[in-house]
């Protein structure tokens, strides 16, 4: 049984279980970072985890990549140290290996040195972080725990409570175990961070996540790029693939799959064929034997690639954060990084200093929407990107095939076309009109290389490679306009 709401009047019979500050309702990086960030400023904080000893549900492949923005967030909230002894990698940009050609895409630099560059002569260049999921949480887990204004509360929440006129949420009913006696949560606001597929979107937000396409993954033991602190997309023949490492001898891989598990089983007779037959082959030497060892033993895992434009709970007493309310596509890495800087402007926002008590829900309602409005801007151009990236790795078409072919040619030129962009992608640059410059650059670039092309083998060939670009470039508009109007209307 899903949870859903009820009234607070209607409850006489549960045991109440104190009262706080703010709940946050999530078993997540997000809420344990967003509990520690508000626990920090003196507000009295319920982390209620389903169970804070159960860590199953955290061996998946999302959440393993923090880019150099997310990095300085953690810093900036004085959580940088969860960051360590965990084995985790540093992360000084990308490599994209298009048909065995590898361009290198590193971050640029920035002027102000932070912690999160690596110390050396000459400009420094910030990084990010790769590290096994689990580990992480259970470090960040760690720190709440020592936090003396959380109480973590091991509970499945039932239901959110509503009271008051205007209605407003006021608490959660829970249960702590199967068979065990219902009690609630009261506060006076409530923060939901229950992830991909959160039980309470369908009753606070108007939109709902769609998926059309699988991702594929494993840790593979034993194994380690050649070039550790790079993360390699392979674009080929399958895929797309992103590999990075989690460990000093730990790597994860992650295929994308377009379609369904029935289209997947009906054209390649499933996921082990598919991947011995397109992925394997294409993927670095000292891999291959590990990839091979996994689909012979334990099977890749698997989860469903969502996508989620953002929208926002005009409900009072409650907010919904991180993939609960947006969603964007896992192979850019870009998830966690989002959602630190979320945290960030929203303890700034949601300070002592700017809403003393959250029971003035008025206050807290006008900030909320002030934190919506900020957010779109900081976040907009890395969205638009990771969609637009991922419409060019699967290039399913000929017509996105020309702008692959001119993408990958245009960041081979070096220079700023490489280190722009790259810092668009790792959140260093978050300026929507360098995004728009540099998809309309290569949009541009691509259709003059067709136009070469063509024209190289006859000049009578010119009105058909016009009529080519026209198709190309009306492609280009199609594939990206989608994701601009999502995120102007989100």
């Amino acid at each position: 049984m899903p949870p859903s709401s009820s009234s607070s009047d209607e409850l006489p019979t549960l045991v109440q279980q104190g009262e706080y500050d703010v709940l946050i309702l999530g078993t997540d990086i997000l809420a344990c970072v967003l509990a520690i960030t508000l626990a920090r400023q003196g507000r009295r904080v319920a982390l209620i985890l389903r169970d804070p000893g159960d860590l199953n549900g955290s061996e998946g492949f999302a959440d393993e990549l923090l880019h150099s923005r997310g990095v300085a967030a953690l810093s900036h909230l004085g959580l940088e140290s969860c960051l360590e002894g965990i084995d985790a990698c540093p992360v000084a940009g990308y490599r994209i290996s298009y048909h065995g050609d590898v361009v290198t895409l590193l971050y640029p630099p920035v002027s102000d040195s932070s912690k999160n560059s690596r110390k050396q002569d000459g400009p420094q260049r910030p990084e990010g972080r790769s590290f096994h999921h689990r580990k992480f949480l259970m470090k960040l887990r760690e720190a709440a725990r020592r936090e003396q204004n959380i109480r973590i509360v091991p509970a499945k929440i039932r239901q959110l409570l509503w009271s008051g006129s205007p209605r407003r949420v006021v608490g959660v009913r829970c249960l702590r175990s199967a068979k065990g006696r219902p009690f609630i949560c009261l506060a006076p606001l409530a923060i939901i961070t229950d992830r991909q597929a959160s039980n309470f979107r369908s009753r606070l937000l108007y939109r709902s996540p769609y998926a059309n396409a699988i991702i594929w993954g494993s840790k593979l033991v034993d194994t380690e790029l050649a070039s550790a602190s790079l993360p390699l997309w392979i674009i080929d023949n399958g895929g797309p693939v992103l590999i990075y490492q989690i460990g000093e001898r730990k790597t994860r891989i992650v295929i994308n799959v377009s379609g369904t598990h029935n289209k997947l089983n009906h054209r390649y007779g499933g996921i082990a064929k598919y991947v011995r037959s397109l992925v394997i082959p294409t993927l670095p030497a000292t891999l291959r034997p590990a990839v091979e060892k996994v689909l012979a033993t334990r099977g890749l895992d698997t989860m469903p690639e969502t996508f989620l434009p953002a929208s926002e709970s005009r409900d009072l007493g409650v907010a919904v954060l991180g993939d609960a309310i947006n969603m964007r596509l896992p192979l850019a890495g870009a998830g966690m990084t989002v959602a630190l800087n979320d945290v960030v402007l929203l303890s700034q926002l949601l300070s002592p200093e700017q809403v003393p008590s959250f029971n003035d829900t008025v206050s807290v309602s006008r900030q909320m929407q002030e934190f919506h409005r900020k957010r779109k801007a900081n976040n907009a151009s890395l969205y638009i990107l990771a969609q637009a990236l991922y419409a060019l790795f699967i290039a399913d078409d000929p017509l996105l095939q020309v702008l692959q072919r001119g993408f990958m040619k245009y960041i081979k030129h070096g220079g700023k076309n490489v280190e722009e962009l790259s810092g668009l992608m790792g959140g260093v640059y978050h300026s929507p009109f360098l995004l728009f410059y540099h998809l309309f650059a290569i949009a541009f670039y691509s259709l003059w290389l067709l136009l070469c092309e063509q024209c190289a083998h006859s000049i009578w060939r010119l009105p058909v490679a016009i009529i080519q670009c026209l198709l190309v470039f009306g492609k280009a508009v199609k594939m990206i306009a989608p994701y601009i109007l999502a995120e102007c209307l989100s």
